[in-house]
């Protein structure tokens, strides 16, 4: 008799044990998906403002190769203007 009373208080106490080990599992399977969630989220906006910076660079670039032709025309016509200021000077 003792000893029936006591296996299954033994087996209650482990499937307590099973549904509270259960119960933890679930709520850290919880946070574990939120917590990845949220990672997806930030590296979605860092992809998007990595792709906002490209389109910003390749921008940059272009503008800068637009100033170059600016100043290389500039260039060109102060050598220009310089020739023509020495022939003036020799009449």
């Amino acid at each position: 008799g003792a000893g029936g009373r006591w296996s299954k208080m033994a087996a209650g106490g482990a499937a307590d044990a099973q549904a509270r080990f259960g119960h933890s599992v679930k709520g850290l399977l919880t946070e574990k998906v939120t917590s990845c969630g949220t990672d997806v989220i930030a590296l979605t906006k860092q992809v998007l403002k990595g792709s906002r910076s490209a389109e910003l660079l390749g921008q940059a670039a272009r503008n800068m190769v637009m100033q170059e032709d600016a100043i290389l025309h500039s260039e060109d016509s102060l050598r220009k203007m310089a020739i023509i200021t020495t022939h003036l000077q020799y009449q």
